[in-house]
């Protein structure tokens, strides 16, 4: 495990990961994009420690990761932005480096913002539609690559992780991570800027229902990791337990990793504690190996 943290503390060092030659990126779509009625021009900001965060994205993206020494598992990385953008660094690029260093392949997204104003037929469902199209891409690549058919996992941050239970309840997602996800759009826990971007913010009751991950969970639902900071300011960690509660409620297989401190947003690391939440994920992708 001494390997894999000195990996990881290396990788987190690196702030254009996206550009190394062992990854790919390419087009979500490769014609007409669903639903655009016309383009905005992509902005990136530097946030934090000059993580880049991207706004107004309305062409989407996919990033391949290939691992040296694969293993039969693939994960779509969602990253957080609450659905106003996505911190395509510190919850994307560098969480998909780990990943394909440890033998699972990675894709990450960059998927549409839902932004009104004109741009899409219906702002609500654009980063669903991107996911949906991710699966089929992902699972095209890596045929072509020379790879049989493998469990597709889904992972997302914050709004990303609102995005990953959505799409892992409606389309043929094998596994789900979730950290600090957004989750209920009902109050009083839900995260107000998240739903207010996808929906609107006159959305109607059956709608905002409708979108509430926690509502979703059936029988259905594929194995889910959590993790979440009980001190989250942004994000309550009640998200995450209504999702856990709801999991058991349908016999779902579900594990969960909650913090004391840490608040939102820290990525891999949570700086509150020497504990690596991203070791007991890799444990438990192997799990299901």
């Amino acid at each position: 495990m001494k390997i894999y943290l000195f990996t990881l503390l290396a990788f987190l060092s690196c702030s254009m990961l996206s550009a190394q030659n062992d990854s790919i990126a390419m087009p979500l779509y490769s014609g007409e994009i669903p639903n655009n009625l016309k383009l905005q021009e992509e902005k990136t900001e530097r946030i934090g420690t000059g993580r880049r965060f991207i706004r107004q994205i309305s062409v989407p993206e996919i990033t391949y990761y290939e691992p040296a020494e694969p293993k039969n598992r693939a994960v779509v990385i969602c990253p957080g932005g609450g659905y106003s953008g996505v911190a395509i660094d510190h919850e994307g690029y560098q969480v998909a480096r780990v990943l394909q260093e440890n033998g699972y392949h990675a894709f990450v997204l960059k998927y549409r913002n839902p932004t009104s104003g004109g741009y899409y037929e219906d702002q609500s469902i654009v980063p669903l539609q991107d996911t949906e199209q991710a699966l089929k891409i992902a699972r095209e690549t890596l045929v072509e690559r020379g790879y049989e058919a493998m469990p597709m996992g889904i992972m997302g941050f914050s709004a990303g992780g609102h995005l990953a239970a959505t799409s892992s309840n409606q389309y043929d997602y094998d596994f789900a991570m979730l950290i600090y996800p957004v989750i209920t759009f009902l109050k009083p826990h839900l995260h107000q800027g998240s739903r207010d971007n996808l929906l609107g913010k006159k959305a109607k009751k059956a709608k905002i229902r409708a979108f509430s991950a926690e509502l979703m969970v059936d029988e259905a639902t594929p194995p889910t990791f959590l993790v979440h900071a009980a001190d989250d300011g942004a994000v309550p960690v009640q998200n995450s337990l209504l999702y856990y509660e709801a999991c058991l409620a349908n016999e779902v297989p579900v594990d969960m990793h909650l913090y004391a401190g840490g608040g939102h947003g820290f990525g891999m690391v949570n700086p509150t504690t020497e504990d690596r939440w991203m070791e007991a994920l890799l444990h438990w992708l192997g799990s299901m190996e």
